[in-house]
């Protein structure tokens, strides 16, 4: 039965309650509410135990753009007379700090790349060791190098590492405002330092830095930075070989570049071609980056750095190069048109770091000591060429200290017999080991008919041998013999 019914018939809270299957309770609030028309009466508001403190927060929160927390902000509170719990603080400060980011929202927008426009880099740092990071933004392909710091010069010869992967240079180069880049900051415009205004100049791209503190403006080399720690850094650390972790950064980025990006649902590899021709050209020098100190390559076609040797091209002995350190490596560049003629490995203090093809060829097992005739007999003896050479050199290696006086002695055998038949006497000579002038004499006298060395091992020799008697053991005994 209605209620309100029930209230007209009965009169009575309690017995319209009876009739209607309720309590008097509800009965009192359906009436109130018909005879208030039948809207809800209003309620009292309830207070709270942090509204005392409200003004407070609000103003904390308003001074600091909402980066305080409830934790220091607490103490003030209780000074001010809050005696609530921390939890039901936090709420209130939770609550404020929601209200003040949606008054004052940026309205961020999504990034919108266009090709051959924008690399974007960072540096990260994780155990010791740092990791330079790099995206090109159409197409995202990405560059990961590890180095021991992050100067200025280390910073820009990774960077024209990175140009020489792409095969090209971008528009703009956008970085934070690292301050190995950094030259100063005037009205919160960056101004970038004289070496990066130099290597932007001679690439020719534009520097571009971020917003202070807003690492959402280039979050897509965060992404990678957060990426080349978890999957390179972690798993491998600590590492020991700097050129070991470079060459497994760089089979990392072969093995991510030649996957479907998730964000863009394309291969970046692939992307790369298409962008590689969007991309401004490589300029015919490399840019020289760092401190560069000038040698003079001596006669050895050496030049010296750190009390070690390094060799140059034999082409530049008496000219002056420029050396250049670069991440565990000595550049040798030419002072006038920067290019690199010589690389070597770093070697400690003392060593020598020597490159056959500096030579044009490579070094002699043995040291060769050339014959060098002076006397007249010694000039007619070796006119007869190498055979000469070799008797001279393997007599003086078997010790013949007469060797100087029959010199003469050769010379008139070789002018009784002929120059051809001395010379095939020498020859045999020298294929035996017969390094006298008596010797040689036989060989001479014995003519042309005796046989020669052969220059390769022939067939195995088989002999027929002749049957020996064979006697039996018993034969020996100490009783049978007689």
């Amino acid at each position: 039965m209605d209620i309100i019914a029930a209230y007209r018939e009965a009169g009575t809270y309690r017995g319209a309650a009876e009739i209607a299957g309720t309590t008097h309770k509800t009965v009192r609030r359906v009436i109130a509410r018909h005879e208030a028309g039948g809207a809800a009466p209003e309620r009292a508001p309830r207070g709270r135990n942090y509204d005392g403190v409200a003004a407070l927060v609000a103003e904390r929160v308003e001074k600091t753009s909402g980066r305080i927390s409830a934790k220091r902000l607490l103490p003030a509170a209780r000074a001010a007379g809050y005696a609530g719990s921390g939890r039901n603080f936090r709420r209130l400060v939770a609550g404020q700090k929601q209200a003040w980011r949606r008054e004052h929202h940026r309205g961020r927008r999504p990034a919108v790349w266009s090709p051959g426009e924008h690399l974007v880099i960072d540096w990260g740092a994780e155990g010791g060791l740092h990791v330079f990071c790099a995206v090109l933004a159409w197409c995202r392909f990405r560059f990961v190098r590890f180095a021991r710091d992050e100067r200025a010069e280390t910073t820009l010869a990774l960077l024209a590492e990175c140009f020489e992967v792409l095969g090209g240079v971008p528009g703009k180069v956008l970085a934070d405002r690292m301050g190995c880049l950094k030259g100063g900051v005037v009205a919160n415009v960056v101004v970038p330092a004289a070496d990066y205004v130099r290597f932007a100049g001679h690439y020719g791209f534009r520097p571009d830095f971020c917003e202070a503190a807003d690492p959402e403006s280039k979050g897509i080399v965060e992404n990678l930075v957060g990426d080349a720690k978890s999957d390179l850094i972690v798993p491998q650390a600590p590492f020991g070989d700097l050129a070991a972790a470079n060459a497994a950064a760089a089979a990392w980025c072969a093995e991510v570049n030649g996957a479907v990006h998730s964000e863009i649902c394309a291969v970046p590899a692939e992307r790369l071609v298409i962008e590689r021709e969007l991309l401004g050209p490589l300029p015919s020098l490399r840019a020289s980056i760092g401190r560069q100190v000038t040698r003079k390559v001596d006669r050895l076609s050496c030049v010296r750095f750190a009390s070690a040797r390094y060799s140059v091209p034999v082409r530049l002995i008496g000219q002056s190069v420029g050396l250049r350190t670069d991440d565990g490596r000595l550049l040798v560049i030419m002072t006038g048109t920067g290019q690199v003629v010589a690389e070597h490995v770093l070697v400690a203090p003392g060593g020598a770091s020597v490159r056959d093809e500096h030579y044009g060829s490579p070094r002699p097992a043995t040291p060769r000591r050339a014959v060098r005739p002076r006397t007249a007999a010694e000039r007619e003896f070796c006119a007869l060429g190498p055979t000469a050479e070799a008797f001279i050199t393997g007599a003086a290696a078997a010790g013949h200290t007469r060797l100087g006086p029959e010199l003469a002695e050769l010379n008139t055998l070789r002018a009784a017999h002929g120059e051809q038949a001395f010379a095939a006497a020498l020859d045999r000579a020298v294929a035996f080991s017969r390094w006298r002038a008596a010797d040689v004499r036989s060989i001479l006298g014995a003519g042309a008919g005796v046989p020669g060395p052969k220059a390769e091992p022939g067939d195995a020799l088989v002999l027929d041998l002749p049957v020996v008697p064979v006697r039996p053991l018993a034969d020996y005994a100490i009783g049978g013999l007689s």
